[in-house]
């Protein structure tokens, strides 16, 4: 369970995330297609949750008492994918599988190919309302582990999003965390330009949420809102992690034509160059 985590701890998180990115660049240079930014960007949050926050066990993904982790964007796949291999899900080789006819490791996670993947997930917006259902079957069945969805800012241009927050904060559904990937981008441009969605705190506050703003490549920061939104027992809570798309290669960093672009083999060196400088 979520605890207090020490320097030690972090530094190795660290190290995780790094590799994450790592394996996002070489998942997506060979596949030749995908999405580089949003993936980069999120790495430190799946590596916060795969190796501090979740109540899992790799070597038994359906077992009953585990924490569930929806991923709502499904297009930052490879970051899921990548810290799925290095904490025992399956092996690291089969992440060099991502996108090719027959693999586990769909551009969108598929739930039946893949334990540990909790829903199939695609059509934007939509990752909200799966998580409810989910947490709604806990509050049921009387179960305490919780449920954590991923989104992105650029799907709350969605109707159904909104009505997920609304329909969360009415049934006071306290066992669901939302962490919302605020990068400022989507694919034809930056958010407040495309469809403005500020202020978005005030809104989950508007719809009976609880609200925690941490930045999103700050690992102390991330584990304290996960522990944070475990005391909440009257509202839901949503999590806005502030983070910068193409985190880790600085030639993409900020930039929102790689939401859905991947490098070319010239390019993959020099960002693998400097994320091996960061050990």
């Amino acid at each position: 369970m979520p605890h207090e985590i020490t320097d030690a701890k972090i530094k190795f998180i660290e190290e995780r995330a790094r590799e994450i990115r790592v394996n996002i660049i070489k998942m997506l240079t060979e596949a030749g297609s995908g999405h580089s930014a949003g993936s980069l960007g999120t790495a430190d949050i799946f590596a916060a949750f795969y190796f501090h926050i979740l109540n899992h066990d790799p070597k038994k993904p359906l077992w009953e008492d585990r924490d569930r982790l929806i991923l709502s964007n499904g297009h930052i796949c490879p970051a899921r994918y990548a810290a799925m291999a290095i904490s025992g899900y399956f092996p690291e080789k089969e992440l060099w599988t991502l996108r090719k006819i027959n693999s586990r490791l769909q551009g969108h996670p598929h739930r039946s190919d893949l334990e540990g993947v909790e829903t199939t997930s695609g059509p934007l917006g939509s990752g909200l309302s799966q998580a409810i259902g989910v947490a709604l079957s806990a509050k049921l069945d009387n179960k305490r582990w919780r449920t954590y969805c991923i989104l992105s800012d650029g799907e709350h241009n969605e109707g159904n999003h909104w009505e997920a927050v609304m329909f969360a904060g009415k049934n006071r559904l306290n066992n669901i965390t939302a962490f919302v990937d605020r990068n400022n981008i989507q694919i034809d441009g930056y958010t407040e330009d495309i469809m403005p969605i500020e202020p978005l705190r005030d809104k989950y506050i508007s719809f009976g949420w609880h609200v925690l703003e941490v930045d999103g490549h700050n690992l102390y920061e991330i584990v304290a809102a996960a522990n944070e939104s475990k005391a909440i027992y009257e509202k839901p809570t949503a999590v806005i992690a502030h983070t910068i798309p193409g985190k880790g290669v600085s030639f993409m960093e900020n930039d929102y034509l790689w939401h859905g672009k991947v490098p070319n083999g010239k390019e993959a060196k020099l960002a693998l160059e400097e994320l091996n400088k960061k050990k």
